[in-house]
C-alpha cells in the first residue's frame, strides 16, 4: 500500500508527460488525476488504521531498494512510516488529488497556450511530478533521501510557477523562488554534513540515537565554537525557512502566484510551504537538544505572522492576500513547533491544509469568472453571480479568522477548523513564553487575519460592481469539476478540527483516538502522555524527551479563560473594522490611505524587502557579472584569445606564405641558408657529439 502511495503520482507523471501522443490528451489526463484519487483513499486508510503500538517504536519501514554505500555511508531508499508520515500522506495526496480534479475546467479555456495541444497534459504531469516529489521528501527514511525529494519539490514548483513562460513576470518569478530556496538549501546542506560528521550516519534513527552525544559536543564553525545541537539545528531551520517562506526568505511566495491558481493552491495550502514545518517536526529529537534555535523558531516565526499579516492588510491582488495569509500561518505553525508541541504544529497544518486549499480554488473560481482580472477593486457584488463560489469562500473565511463558540466544550470544542487548531497555539505560545512577544505577536496576527480575510469578502461580494462592466454581466459560477473540490474541502473547512482535537492537542473526549489518532490525556501531568512526543516514534534512550518540565501542551489547558476569549475577540474586530471600512463606509479606505500614506506605501511595498534585496544583493550580484562578462570575459579572455587569433598568428601565417613562393632560387635560397646556419653550430659547439 505505502509503494502505490509514494509511485502512483510518478506512474501519472511519466503517462502524461510522455504518453499523452499515445494514450490520447483527455485519457492522460484523467488517468494521472485517479492515480492521485487512488493515493489519496490508500492514504486516508493508512492514516485511519494506523496503530503505532503495533510496531517498534511506533513506526516501521518499508524497503525499495539499495541506494548508496560507500563506506560508513549507507542511504537506501526506504518509506518510513509513522504518525508524522501518515498526517502528510492524507494532506499532501489529498490536496492534490482534489487540484487535479479542479484542473480540468479550470485550464480547459486558458488562452495562453490555445494553440498547443501539448499544455495540458504537460501541466498534469508537472503536477504529479511536484507531488511524487513531495511524497518522497515526508516518506524519507535517512536525509539524502529527503533532500532528493526536497530539490525534486524545488525543480517541479519552477516549472509549475514558469508555466506561463511567455509571460516576462512569470519566468522571474520562477527564477526568483528557485534562486531564494537555494540560499535556505544551503544551510540545509551544512547541517546535513555536520550531522553525518558528528553521528557518522544520516538514517533517522542512528541520528537520533546520537543526539544526546551531538548535545555534548562542541564544533568549530566560523571561527568559533559553538554547541553542536544549536548549530545543526539552526542550519536545518534555515532550509525551513526558505521552503516555508519564513521572515528574510519570504520573498518568493507571492510572486509565484505568477502560476495558475491550482498551482497557487497546491503549493501555498499543503505541499512545498508545509516542508518546512514538516523538517522541523521530523527532526524534534534534535531540537529538543537545541534550546537557543528553538527560541529563534519562536521568534521567527511570530514575527513572520505579524509581518505577513500587516501586509496582507492592503495587497489588492485577491491571490496574493491569500498567499501573504499562508505566509501568516506558517508563522503560528513554527511557534508551536518551536515551543516543542510538535502536534500542535501539524494539528494547524492539517487543517490549514482544508481551509487554505478552498480559499485559492474559490478565487480561482472567481477569478475564472471574472476572466482572469484579479484585482479585487474591480469586483464588487458577485455573491449574486456566483453564488456557490461564494458560500465556499464564506466557509473558508470562517475557518481562518477563527469563527467557534469559545470555551464551549462538549468534549471538543466547537468551532470552524482554523478557530480550535490556532487557538490551541496561541493558548500554547501563552503557556510557553508566559504570555510573552509571540503571544501578543499572534493575537495582533489574529486580529488582522480577520481584517483582511473579511475585507478580501467585502470588496469581493457585496457591494456595488467595479470594474468592467461587460466582464460583471456575463460571470457565472465554475464549471463541476471545480466546484466538487471546493465541496470536499469545505467539509474538512468545518469539521477536521473538531473530530481531531483530542488527538492533536489532548481532550477528554476520546474521538481522535477512533481516527488513529492517540488522543491525550487532558488531566495529565506526565508530558509523554502528550501525542507530540510522539510523532517521530521512540528514536532512542532518552533522545525525545531532553527538556525537563517541559508541560507547555500540559499548561496550555490551564491558561486564563482571557487567554482563550483572546483570539476571539481579535477575530470580532478585525470582522468589525472590515465591516466598518468597507460596507458601511467604504470611503474611509482610500481617506486613510491618502492620510497615513507613508505607513500605506510600507505595507503595500510589503516592507520594501524587495528594494532592499535590490539594493544589497541583486544590484551588486548584476554589476559583478557585468564587469566580470566585460573586463573579464570580452577584454581579457577574448581581447587575448583574439590579440593571439588577430595579431601573432597571421604574422607567421604571412611569413610562411612568403616562404612558399613557388620560385626555384627561393628554396635554393632557404637550403643555403639552413646548410649555413647548421655548420654556424657545429662550429660554435666545437663538432659534432
Amino acid at each position: 500500500m505505502e509503494s502505490i502511495i509514494l509511485f502512483a503520482p510518478l506512474v501519472g507523471a511519466i503517462l502524461c508527460g510522455f504518453g499523452w501522443k499515445i494514450i490520447g490528451e483527455t485519457t492522460a489526463q484523467w488517468t494521472a488525476t485517479s492515480l492521485l484519487f487512488l493515493a489519496a483513499i490508500l492514504s486516508w486508510v493508512l492514516f485511519l488504521t494506523f496503530d503505532p503500538s503495533l510496531h517498534d517504536n511506533g513506526r516501521y519501514s518499508v524497503s525499495i531498494l539499495r541506494w548508496i554505500d560507500s563506506g560508513t555511508l549507507t542511504s537506501d531508499w526506504a518509506i518510513r512510516m509513522d504518525r508524522l508520515t501518515a498526517i502528510m500522506l492524507v494532506v499532501i495526496t489529498t490536496v492534490s488529488a482534489l487540484v487535479h480534479l479542479y484542473s480540468f475546467g479550470y485550464m480547459a479555456h486558458d488562452e495562453n497556450f490555445k494553440e498547443h495541444e501539448s499544455y495540458r497534459p504537460r501541466f498534469f504531469a508537472y503536477l504529479s511530478f511536484f507531488t511524487f516529489a513531495m511524497l518522497m521528501l515526508v516518506t524519507a527514511d535517512n536525509l539524502l533521501q529527503l533532500f532528493f525529494g526536497w530539490e525534486g519539490v524545488g525543480v517541479a514548483s519552477y516549472l509549475l510557477i514558469g508555466f506561463y513562460y511567455r509571460k516576462p513576470s512569470a519566468n522571474a518569478a520562477a527564477i526568483k523562488a528557485f534562486v531564494v530556496n537555494r540560499v535556505g538549501d544551503f544551510g540545509f546542506l551544512l547541517g546535513i554534513f555536520g550531522l553525518y560528521l558528528l553521528a557518522d550516519s544520516i538514517k533517522f534513527d542512528d541520528i537520533f540515537a546520537a543526539v544526546p552525544t551531538i548535545a555534548d559536543t562542541t564544533i568549530t564553525f566560523l571561527w568559533r565554537d559553538w554547541n553542536a545541537a544549536n548549530l545543526i539545528a539552526f542550519l536545518l531551520f534555515i532550509g525551513a525557512m526558505g521552503k516555508s517562506a519564513q521572515l528574510f526568505l519570504h520573498t518568493w511566495l507571492p510572486d509565484a502566484m505568477e502560476g495558475p491558481t491550482p498551482v497557487s493552491a497546491l503549493i501555498h495550502a499543503a505541499t512545498m510551504v508545509t516542508a518546512g514545518v514538516f523538517l522541523v517536526c521530523r527532526m524534534s529529537p534534535l531540537m529538543e537538544y537545541a534550546p537557543e534555535a528553538m527560541s529563534f523558531v519562536v521568534f521567527l516565526g511570530a514575527t513572520t505572522a505579524f509581518f505577513a499579516a500587516t501586509v496582507g492588510l492592503v495587497q489588492n491582488d485577491i491571490k496574493r492576500v491569500i498567499a501573504y495569509s499562508t505566509c501568516s500561518q506558517l508563522g503560528y505553525m513554527f511557534v508551536a513547533a518551536g515551543l516543542g508541541v510538535y502536534s500542535v504544529a501539524m494539528f494547524h497544518l492539517l487543517t490549514h491544509a482544508f481551509f487554505k486549499a478552498m480559499l485559492f480554488l474559490g478565487a480561482g473560481s472567481v477569478i475564472h469568472a471574472m476572466h482572469h482580472e484579479q484585482d479585487m477593486r474591480n469586483y464588487g457584488g458577485l455573491r449574486h453571480k456566483i453564488p456557490q463560489t461564494f458560500w465556499m469562500m464564506m466557509v473558508g473565511t470562517l475557518a481562518i479568522t477563527g469563527v467557534g463558540i469559545p470555551l464551549l466544550y462538549v468534549g471538543f470544542p466547537i468551532g470552524f477548523a482554523g478557530f480550535v487548531s490556532k487557538d490551541a497555539i496561541i493558548e500554547s505560545a501563552y503557556a510557553g513564553t508566559a504570555g510573552g512577544y509571540a503571544f501578543w505577536m499572534l493575537v495582533m496576527a489574529a486580529a488582522m487575519t480577520s481584517f483582511y480575510s473579511w475585507r478580501l469578502m467585502f470588496l469581493t461580494f457585496f457591494g456595488t460592481p467595479r470594474g468592467d462592466k461587460h466582464t460583471h454581466d456575463h460571470a457565472h459560477d465554475a464549471p463541476r469539476s471545480m466546484l466538487v473540490p471546493l465541496y470536499v474541502l469545505a467539509i474538512g473547512a468545518i469539521f477536521s478540527g473538531m473530530v481531531w482535537y483530542g488527538g492533536f492537542f489532548g481532550s477528554n473526549a476520546k474521538v481522535g483516538a477512533f481516527f488513529g489518532v492517540p488522543y491525550a490525556a487532558e488531566e495529565s501531568a506526565d508530558p509523554h502522555a502528550y501525542p507530540h512526543y510522539n510523532l517521530v516514534g521512540a528514536p532512542g534512550e532518552g533522545a525525545i524527551h531532553a527538556r525537563e518540565g517541559n508541560h507547555v501542551l500540559n499548561d496550555a489547558h490551564e491558561v486564563a479563560t482571557w487567554v482563550r476569549l483572546a483570539p476571539f475577540f481579535a477575530m470580532l474586530g478585525g470582522l468589525a473594522l472590515a465591516w466598518q471600512m468597507y460596507i458601511r463606509r467604504p470611503e474611509w479606505p482610500a481617506q486613510l490611505a491618502r492620510q497615513q500614506a507613508p505607513l500605506y506605501n510600507f505595507l503595500l511595498n510589503k516592507w520594501y524587502f524587495d528594494e532592499l534585496y535590490q539594493v544589497i544583493f541583486v544590484r551588486p550580484a548584476l554589476a559583478l557579472g557585468r564587469f566580470l562578462w566585460k573586463q573579464g570575459d570580452t577584454k581579457t579572455i577574448d581581447g587575448g584569445i583574439n590579440g593571439i587569433a588577430m595579431g601573432i598568428i597571421p604574422f607567421f601565417t604571412r611569413l610562411a606564405g612568403r616562404a612558399q613562393s613557388g620560385y626555384l632560387f627561393t628554396y635554393a635560397f632557404a637550403m643555403v641558408l639552413g646548410i649555413t646556419v647548421l655548420l654556424t653550430i657545429v662550429t660554435l659547439s666545437g663538432g659534432w657529439n
